[in-house]
């Protein structure tokens, strides 16, 4: 393993974080957000990232650790890191503290006055009194601004502690192939740009200040570089052994949990908002796009 693939891992690893600054610039750039570019997006990134999971990741998993505990033992711990990672995910899904689902759309209305100051600002006041007319997927930000800011603050920290396996897994992934890692850096990179949309809303309306909810959106994403570094060096620094490498029965354990991690932030997280923010088949017709394309790229890598 050269310096050379440690920074080619690092850098797409910082591409997908930053994912989450594109989300938010389009919230307050955009003239309108396409909820159906998001729709077919956060599909592609599902199809592309279940994929991968199962037909190259995993099986490298099981390679490595067959290889090191024999064909019997090999497939049981292959099939224990990948519920591990599940699980590990699965418990920073439920233990983080979120006051609202950082997957849910935003109205049109909503988003209007982010990117542009002239216009009014939604009455929550209405929505608040008679739901049952507001627009679908309104939210109620009459709320007073401290809870208002705690909210959006809640949700960017869930974000940041999701997005520290997510690091680890496109870090991992291009260290052992650039070329997977690409792939999977662009998938977290569609499924982040709604994070950042949902970072945003929020702080500003607590706020009224575009760059703070900008900022924090950004923040958010960074903790994947972070998040792969520490693990990285940590690994490195306690099972590197003399000559700084990790085991590879070490590598296939993390190489099963990850396959764990991205399964189910694709079923949890990216088939959900997918089918949030579209119509019809818009969700099926990204995750089978996803699908297809990485199966392209990974044949025409052989």
């Amino acid at each position: 393993m050269t310096m050379g693939n440690i920074w080619i891992a690092l850098g797409l690893t910082v591409f997908a974080g930053l994912a989450t600054g594109i989300g938010s610039a389009i919230a307050f750039f955009a003239k309108r957000t396409n909820y159906r570019f998001l729709s077919v997006a956060t599909g592609f990134s599902a199809g592309v990232m279940l994929y991968v999971s199962f037909v190259e990741i995993f099986v490298k998993s099981t390679d490595e650790l067959v290889a090191a505990y024999g064909g019997y033992w090999g497939h049981w711990v292959t099939a224990a890191s990948f519920f591990g990672g599940v699980f590990l995910i699965g418990i920073i899904d439920n233990l983080i503290p979120s006051a609202e689902n950082p997957h849910e759309t935003h109205t049109p209305q909503e988003t209007a006055p982010l990117h542009d100051a002239s216009l009014p600002m939604p009455d929550f006041d209405a929505i608040a009194a008679d739901p049952a007319h507001a627009a679908p997927g309104a939210h109620d930000h009459r709320v007073d601004e401290s809870k208002l800011l705690r909210m959006g603050l809640f949700t960017a920290l869930a974000i940041t502690i999701h997005n520290f396996p997510e690091g680890l897994a496109t870090f991992l992934a291009a260290l052992e192939n650039p070329s997977l890692g690409v792939a999977i850096a662009i998938a977290i990179a569609l499924h982040n740009i709604p994070e950042g949309i949902s970072v945003s809303v929020p702080i500003f309306y607590a706020t009224g200040n575009r760059k703070k909810a900008f900022v924090y959106s950004v923040l958010s994403g960074l903790a994947e570089p972070v998040g792969a570094v520490i693990a990285y060096v940590a690994l490195w620094y306690f099972l590197g052994g003399d000559s700084g490498a990790i085991p590879s029965q070490v590598m296939g354990i993390l190489f099963g949990g990850v396959a764990g991690i991205m399964v189910y932030i694709s079923l949890d997280e990216l088939l959900p908002t997918s089918r949030a923010y579209g119509k019809g088949h818009d969700s099926l017709i990204g995750l089978v796009a996803g699908m297809v394309v990485m199966a392209l790229s990974l044949l025409l890598m052989k």
